[in-house]
Order: structure tokens, then sequence, then C-alpha cells
């Protein structure tokens, strides 16, 4: 096995790069046409979904593997080699079956135990299998990894771990209400008639809302989706245009977008707008928030007008105190300041400067700040930022959920007021600090079980041309005796020539049985690819005759249909 991978994930890489990484359906299949047309790979599948993606290939050498994996994903992505390759991740053979077989169980989902990674993985390998770029190596793979997914989710409580990214997302626009208690009676809009798309649709349709709208810019899928939604509740869906988008979000309550578009689909203008046309006013940036105070600092020093500085003072007054918020008290006014420096600023301050009214308390606050100032040298010019006072936002009155990558939704719609915009950065964050449940660790054993056995039946099947080739010479060597037989006795009857070439036949079969099938199995076992070669070298095998039946094996692979 040379199996390989290299992709980046929400795992690995900022969300601003998968976005600008993101693949679209015909970059795909031109990436996995380049990809076998390299030298290092004979096979390829590509997985890309809204936080993650990875090419995979049966490769011959690892490096030369790496580098051209590598370079083929920068080269489609549009994203430079240089600014890629510090988020890109390698697994090679064990490593990238666990790695697979982990993301088809949701654990390395952005919201742990999700199921729908499968069906990305099922539509992968239909794609690699319709342009025959899958052969034997990654169709037993990706069959195998949606047979472990699907066990996973059968045998333990993974499910219970997490939920979709669409559930998810609603969830933190209800923000602890239960999502069918915030939907119910909302009206709905759906860009987008794709699997996420339609997920949304489903799963706001189920949650109750009044109506459920669903624009795309193909109008017979959006019309298939509306139909589908209808034969559960007449009259609840309907299909519209793009063009309708901007008239809809003027009577839409949430919006769902998850569209293939490589540009923007909702400007924060059009929202904007939407929100003027229902009478609510709205401009973007229009809620900026003034510059912070930190929360709970003493209030500015305030000098007398034409003071300039104190002797005792090492601070330029005058100069700093302009500055918002700025108080001769607080971390801002002293960091970057030597250790004596401080500790004179500090003796000022306890003295009472009459051109300044302190209190005891930033007295001691600035001689603890001295202390450890004496330590490290100076107040390091970094620091962690101090709470400030953030202007209340309205109560939102469009709720926005964008899981499209790249992004749909101008991000800028965060600083319109009354809409809340959920998107796959904040979903990041959110899931940051979602808890883990107790099946996870039993998936995690059902991982590494499953890799294990898929890594024993590779092994074995590695052996299988060399075994085929055995018994194809054992019966070439069998029909060549029985011909020299004929030769010397050409007055042999039909029945005791059968029964001859029976009994040749069954001798050499169980001469042979035994060690094959030990072969096989010391060839399953970890360091077992050796056998191959030295059943060839016993034997005095043609490499080309194993080569043959190797390329038989993997053609009929590569020319099976979709899974």
């Amino acid at each position: 096995m040379s199996l390989l991978v290299v992709g980046l994930s929400h795992r690995s890489a900022p969300v601003s790069v998968l976005e600008r990484a993101a693949l679209s359906g015909d970059a795909q299949v031109k990436l996995l046409q380049d990809t076998v047309a390299a030298e290092p790979a004979t096979e390829a599948a590509v997985l890309a979904t809204c936080n993650r993606i990875e090419l995979y290939a049966d490769v011959d050498k690892f490096h030369a593997g790496v580098a051209e994996l590598s370079t083929l994903l920068a080269q489609h992505s549009g994203v430079g080699l240089d600014e890629l390759t510090p988020y890109l991740y390698v697994h090679y053979e064990d490593r990238a079956v666990h790695h697979l077989f982990s993301v088809a169980c949701g654990l390395d989902s952005m919201v742990v135990g999700e199921g729908q990674i499968l069906g990305q993985i099922k539509d992968s390998l239909a794609r690699a299998q319709d342009l025959h770029t899958a052969g034997r190596l990654l169709n037993d793979l990706f069959q195998q990894a949606l047979r472990v997914g699907k066990r996973a989710h059968s045998e333990t409580g993974i499910d219970r771990a997490g939920q979709s990214l669409v559930t998810f997302g609603l969830e933190q626009l209800s923000r602890g209400t239960a999502v069918q208690d915030w939907a119910r009676g909302k009206r709905a809009l759906v860009i987008g008639a794709g699997s996420m798309s339609s997920l949304a649709a489903a799963t706001l349709a189920r949650a109750g809302v009044a109506e459920v709208v669903i624009a795309n810019r193909t109008a017979d899928r959006a019309e298939r989706l509306a139909e589908i939604l209808n034969d559960g509740t007449a009259g609840l869906a309907r299909a519209v245009s793009m063009d309708a988008v901007p008239d809809e979000l003027t009577r839409a309550d949430v919006a769902v977008s998850c569209t293939g578009a490589t540009g923007l689909v909702l400007a924060a203008e059009t929202i904007a707008a939407a929100l003027r046309g229902r009478g609510v006013v709205a401009q973007p940036g229009a809620d900026e928030v003034p510059p912070a105070v930190a929360a709970g600092a003493a209030p500015a020093a305030r000098l007398p007008a034409g003071s300039a500085a104190d002797d005792n003072c090492p601070l330029d007054l005058p100069t700093v105190q302009a500055t918002a918020g700025f108080s001769v008290f607080g971390e801002a006014a002293v960091a970057g300041m030597g250790a004596a420096e401080l500790e004179q600023h500090a003796a000022w301050v306890d003295n009472g400067s009459p051109r300044v009214q302190s209190g005891p308390d930033e007295a001691e606050a600035i001689a603890a700040l001295a202390a450890a100032a004496a330590t490290v040298g100076r107040i390091p010019e970094r620091r962690r930022p101090e709470a400030v006072v953030v202007a209340p936002r309205p109560e939102p009155v469009l709720s926005l959920l964008d899981l499209a990558m790249p992004r749909d939704i101008d991000a800028a719609v965060h600083r319109v007021p009354g809409v809340r915009l959920v998107d796959i950065e904040s979903l990041a964050e959110a899931s940051a600090d979602a808890p883990m449940a107790a099946d996870v660790d039993l998936v995690r054993r059902i991982v590494s079980d499953e890799v294990a056995a898929f890594g024993a039946a590779l092994r074995a099947a590695h052996i299988t041309p060399t075994v085929v080739a055995l018994r194809t010479m054992a019966a070439d060597v069998v029909a060549g005796e029985i011909a020299r037989l004929e030769g010397r006795l050409p007055g042999l009857d039909d029945k005791h020539r059968s029964e001859i070439t029976q009994t040749v036949k069954r001798v050499v079969d169980k001469l042979l049985h035994a060690p094959t099938v030990r072969v096989k199995q010391l060839a399953a076992e970890p360091g077992g690819a050796g056998y191959a070669d030295a059943l060839r070298t016993l034997f005095d095998l043609d490499p080309e005759t194993v080569a043959a039946v190797s390329r038989a094996e993997d053609s009929t692979e590569k020319d099976r249909g979709p899974a």
C-alpha cells in the first residue's frame, strides 16, 4: 500500500485560507485528471467539503508524491504554494487510512459526530469512479470508510455527540432557545438547492416554520426541492428565481445560503436595503463600537490647562493623555516602560501629585507592575486587551446562516443593526468548546480496529497476484505433463485420460494449498510484504506475469461504476 493524503481543514487552516482554497466542481475534475497524469500517482480522489480539501492518491514514491500533490492543490486552488504549505497536513499508509476512517465517523468534523460527511465521501468516490481515477486501493478504501462510518453511527451514540452543521448553525442563531421554538412561525429563505441547502430547508420545515422559499440559479432544482417539501405539508414551500432574493429578504425572518458561487451572493448593502424596505433603518457600519474604554479602569487623569509635565513623572503626560481612554494609572500608560522608570512613576503616584487625583488602589496596582518589571526588565508591549464596554445591539429581525465555502454572505453584515450572521468562521469558534460525548472513545476504538483489519486485508491482497501466478504456473506444468503423457500413450481412452488429469491436478492443489494459505496469513501481518518476493524467488515466477495479474485487477476496479 502506498496511500498518501495531502490536505487542509478547519483544524489546520484559518477559515480565510479555506475560503480562498475552495475548489469548484470543475476544478475538482481537473485536479483528479492532472493527479493521475502525474508520474508518482496511479489513482486519485478528492474530498472537498465546506471545511476541508483533501487529495488522496496511490503513489509509488512518498517524497515525490507529497511534492506533486501539494503543487497540484496549490495550482487548482489558486493559493500560492508558499502560502498554502504551512497549513497542509500529510498522512501516509496506515495513518492515511486512520485519517479517512476518522473523518467518515465524524471525529474530524467541525461538529463532532455529524453524519453528513458520509454523503460527501460517497460523492467523492462516485466522482473518482466516473472519471476512472479510482482503482482497487481507493475503491476499497472509500467503500470501507463508508461502512466504518455507518458502523460507528449504528453501534455507538456518536450521534448524540454532535449533529449536522445545519442544526448546529441554527442552534447558534437561536442562542439557547430550542430550534423548534425559535423557528416556529418564521418565514425562511433558503438560497441554493444542493445537499446542504436541501438539508437546511428540510430541517427548517420540521422545526415548524410558516414558509420556506427556495431560490436557486437552476429553477428546476428549486422547484423540485419545493415539491419534496410540499409533499409533507402542502403550501409550505415555493420556488423563486435568484432575482427575487432581494424582495424575499424584506419578508424573511431567517435566511440560509449555501451555493457553489465563487463570489458573494448577498452583499451587506443588499441586506441593509432589505431591512430599510421593512422599516428598519440599517446601514453597514452604523453601529460600529466607539473607541473602547477599559471596563472598571480609573477615570482618565486630567492635568490643569497649560501644565507641561511633572519633573517626578517619567511620562510625557501632555502627549499620552490625548489618547482615548488613557489613564496614567493603567497598563496602557506604562507598557514598555523599564523597571527603574516604573518605580519612579509609582512613587510619583504614591506621593499624591497635586496634578493627579489618585487613590490607594491605583498606587498598589502600579507598585505590583513595578515588581513584575523588576523580574522581566520591562512591561511587554504586547498584552491581552482589557475588557471593553460594547454598545448593545438591537435584537435581530433577520437571522442569516452562511454555510458556503467560499462564503456567500458578506462578512460586513456583522455590522448591520438588526441582523445576526452565523457563518463557517463563527461555527468553528463555537464548536471548539462543544462537549465531547463518552461515545467518542468507543468510535475511536472502532476506527483503530478497522484500520488494523483494513491493513491486514490490503497486505494479504498484495500477495494475491503472486499466488495467482504460482497457480497459473502449476496449471501450465500439469497441462504440459498431460500432453507429454498423451504423446507416449496415444491409445489412452478419454475416461482414463480424464482420471489421470484430475489426479495430477488434485496432487498439485494439495501440495500448494497449505503454503499459499499460510503465506497469505503471514503477508497479512505487519512487515509481511516480503513474503511475496520470497514466493516469486522460490518458484522462479515471471515478474511480468505477476504484474499482468495486478494490472488486470486494477483495470477491473477502475471500470467499476459508482457505488
